[in-house]
């Protein structure tokens, strides 16, 4: 089943079930994944661009959960929290630390990087093999460990 077909799905369930919250996510991503769409200029999203638009809403929300936990609105932390919750469920499942580790040696064993100065083309090589499967910040930290 595509990523639109489970998002229409899930919007009847949320309807039939009355889950307010469910619902407006739901209809964010379709409507994120629709504008994507529009952007690109293409009637349907393949599965990679479906993922990065995913990746992209995750991102948002980490990053407001943080600047509404500075600010002290724990009214928006909560619903942030919730909305995080149900973007997650449609990614693909997050590679653990010791997986990722592994794929970050392999990535720099291939393109025969040493310093800290190579950083991006390790990244470049890397990002592909782990999109939506890992936080990005996450595989960051663990190519500079391991270039140090």
């Amino acid at each position: 089943m595509s990523l639109h077909d489970q998002l229409n799905e899930d919007m009847k369930q949320a309807m039939k079930n009355k889950e307010k919250d469910r619902l407006s996510v739901v209809r964010l991503l379709k409507a994120a994944i629709q504008n994507e769409a529009i952007k690109l200029g293409k009637k349907e999203l393949t599965e990679d661009e479906e993922l990065t638009v995913l990746s992209r809403e995750v991102k948002q929300r980490k990053d407001s959960l943080q600047e509404f936990e500075k600010a002290g609105r724990e009214d928006l932390v909560e619903k942030t929290r919730n909305e995080l919750v149900f973007v997650q469920d449609y990614m693909p499942a997050q590679l653990d630390e010791e997986e990722l580790e592994k794929i970050v040696r392999e990535a720099i064993a291939e393109t025969g990087a040493s310093s800290k100065a190579e950083m991006g083309k390790v990244m470049g090589a890397l990002m592909p093999k782990v999109k939506g499967k890992a936080d990005g910040s996450l595989v960051s930290q663990l190519v500079q460990r391991h270039l140090s």
